[in-house]
């Protein structure tokens, strides 16, 4: 079952309510993200990354998830 961005935005914003996040694609499958929160303020790239990624719930999950591919950029605001 496809995922288009909305759904991925709503996730993300569940988990991050005061972020500025920004998704981009439309093929269903492969998409680009900017996350800005501040609660990554003290974290590494890769904690950052891991806790985007728990909000989105199993729809990364293998070969039966409805996100194929997510390119992540994250960060504190300034």
């Amino acid at each position: 079952m496809p995922i288009d961005a909305r759904e991925i935005e709503s996730l993300i914003r569940a988990a991050f309510p005061q972020a500025k996040i920004s998704v981009q694609g439309d093929d269903g499958a492969h998409f680009s993200a900017e996350v800005i929160d501040a609660s990554f303020k003290g974290m590494n790239r890769v904690q950052q990354q891991r806790a985007v990624y728990a909000s989105l719930k199993g729809k990364m999950d293998g070969p039966n998830g409805a996100l194929h591919a997510l390119a992540l950029t994250t960060k504190a605001p300034d």
